[in-house]
């Protein structure tokens, strides 16, 4: 049985009437079978925003790199910008943790399991506490201590690694350290972080305590894109649990872990799918 590869498009583009039909219809004239179409217009904007999912029609199909020259004519009279993805590999990943494993080990369980379409290629720590947990599924463990004189000369190491295994998503899963400007700009719309939803409301130590203490009846969790604005970089995913006074600090806590691990592994699938779109700063994502 011949196995159909898979593609996605994403498109930007000033909207403009005929412009679903000026996609569909160059994908049907490549030998396209669309499987997934869905489109957006941010009217304020003027902006359209387009994603195809598709494989292969039984008549074949011109390869990946053949399908982005042939659709640049159209990509540039429409002034967009548009991106072909093959969806037969696995998106290569970088996972950065502390001390915090809940959302790591939701992660490479979700991988090993088939359920995430990531490949991890390594972990990153500024402590030891996970690494035998990394090796054991066989993913590369890197120690990359850090102090306030290291800071430049860490995250060069951090960069190093990007690059070396190929990553196109850094996910920091409970990553406790505030990466620098030059950092961020350097992973700029490839990097994920979750963090409580309690910010700015609880910050500092111990905000599920804080959060016991002003009588919360909602707990919640936020994935975003990382920018130079420490939590406020344009939001993929939020999970939230309802509770009551009947729940202690230490249950808030475990309930707090469980919708940080569940909006970060939606983030990074939808990601890693392509499924996101960012409007300034905001994203679309379709589903």
């Amino acid at each position: 049985m011949t196995i159909n590869k898979n593609y996605v498009l994403k498109l930007t583009s000033p909207d403009a009437a005929g412009l679903v039909a000026t996609v569909s219809g160059f994908l049907a004239e490549q030998g396209a079978f669309i499987t997934e179409a869905n489109h957006h217009t941010e009217r304020r904007l003027n902006k359209a925003f387009l994603r195809f999912a598709f494989h292969e029609g039984d008549k074949g199909m011109e390869d990946i790199e053949s399908l982005r020259r042939a659709f640049e004519p159209i990509s540039d009279k429409l002034g967009a910008i548009s991106e072909f993805h093959d969806m037969s590999t696995p998106m290569p990943i970088v996972i950065a943790v502390s001390k915090f494993g809940h959302c790591l080990q939701d992660l490479l369980h979700r991988w090993k399991a088939g359920i995430l379409p990531v490949e991890v290629k390594a972990v990153i720590s500024n402590h030891e506490d996970l690494r035998s947990f990394t090796e054991w599924h066989g993913v590369a463990f890197h120690h990359l201590p850090i102090t306030k004189e290291t800071k430049s000369e860490q995250e060069n190491q951090i960069k190093a690694i990007l690059e070396d295994s190929g990553a196109e998503l850094l996910v920091l899963a409970r990553y406790m350290q505030i990466l620098s400007e030059d950092m961020c700009r350097h992973i700029s719309g490839r990097a994920i972080n979750i963090h409580h939803s309690f910010l700015p409301s609880f910050k500092g130590a111990k905000p599920y305590s804080q959060a016991y203490d002003k009588g919360v009846k909602m707990i919640g969790a936020t994935a975003h894109y990382v920018t130079g604005d420490l939590d406020e970089g344009p939001i993929i995913e939020q999970a939230v649990e309802r509770v009551d006074h009947t729940v202690s600090p230490k249950e808030l806590v475990n309930i707090g872990r469980d919708t940080e691990s569940v909006a970060l592994s939606r983030a990074v699938r939808w990601h890693a799918e392509h499924r996101v779109l960012l409007s300034e700063n905001r994203t679309l994502v379709f589903q």
